[in-house]
């Protein structure tokens, strides 16, 4: 029986060490970050979200060490960078179910919130159910979860998803593997989607009309990247973040001369972006 409570990608996880500096430097690429939030004791986490029209990007840092944010530490003991990979579920509890009846220890589902500063004053609040595929389930060494949002309207606020770079929506996930296509199709497993072969990777969608994974060796990833932009990048792992912009040429402007122009793309050095490669596309 297929999946029928994910929804494809939701948002990626960019997980940092210093919460308010990574804020500062993504502002410096070109996006509206939201003010800070501090998510429930449980998770002993905060974050700054990017958000565009149907998913985001998540700043996340550790304020205080839980039992559920181990994994993240044990992340950042070892770098910064795009740890995880959420999909969006309609129930999160069911979703969790039907992983359990595939055989998979779903974990959660688990209710969380964060307060939210809203535009013109006054707080409300962001809450969140989320479930988890089991740690050791993770392809190309990324963790993914689903997450079901009970308060789209104190996510998804107008006035944050205007970016001076123009960014309205993330294409692709690419994931540096030493067998990208075991690791596309160990993902196409966990979340029921199709693998196929795209130029020297192998990908994967995520569902509807939302952003695919793309999984690729190193030789692949230096085909798509000069040695300037991969400077700082992992070994392994989720490597690059391709975003589409209505205005590449206010997306130039924004990055200025941490801008590197190449194939009709605009991309940004790893070592800018915390780990990560962000390149930047025509709409």
């Amino acid at each position: 029986m297929p999946l029928t409570h994910i929804l494809g990608l939701d948002h990626v996880v960019v997980t940092v060490r210093d919460l308010d500096a990574a804020a500062a430097q993504w502002q410096r690429l070109g996006f509206t970050v939201s003010p800070r939030g501090t998510h429930s004791p449980i998770l002993g986490t905060g974050n700054y979200t990017i958000m565009f029209g149907e998913d985001y990007v998540e700043l996340l840092g550790i304020l205080t060490e839980t039992e559920q944010n181990k994994p993240t530490r044990d992340y950042l003991a070892k770098r910064e960078g795009l740890e995880r990979a959420a999909f969006t579920t309609d129930d999160a509890a069911a979703g969790a179910a039907e992983l359990k009846g595939r055989g998979l220890a779903a974990l959660g589902p688990i209710h969380f919130s964060r307060p939210v500063d809203l535009p013109g004053g006054g707080t409300g609040e962001a809450s969140f159910n989320v479930f988890r595929w089991p740690l050791d389930q993770n392809p190309g060494g990324l963790r993914i979860f689903a997450c079901q949002h009970l308060t789209r309207d104190t996510v998804w606020i107008p006035e944050l998803q205007s970016h001076a770079n123009g960014v309205q929506r993330i294409v692709r996930l690419e994931v540096l593997s030493p067998d990208p296509k075991a690791a596309a199709e160990h993902l196409g497993r966990l979340i029921d989607e199709p693998v196929r072969a795209e130029g020297d990777g192998w990908l994967v969608p995520s569902g509807g009309r939302r952003a695919d994974v793309l999984f690729y060796d190193a030789a692949g990833f230096a085909r798509r990247y000069t040695q300037a932009v991969r400077d700082g990048a992992a070994s392994e792992g989720a490597v690059a973040l391709v975003l589409a912009s209505n205005d590449l040429d206010g997306a130039k402007a924004a990055l200025g001369l941490l801008a590197t122009v190449h194939d009709g793309a605009v991309s940004v050095a790893a070592s800018a972006a915390n780990g990560i490669v962000v390149s930047i596309v025509p709409q």
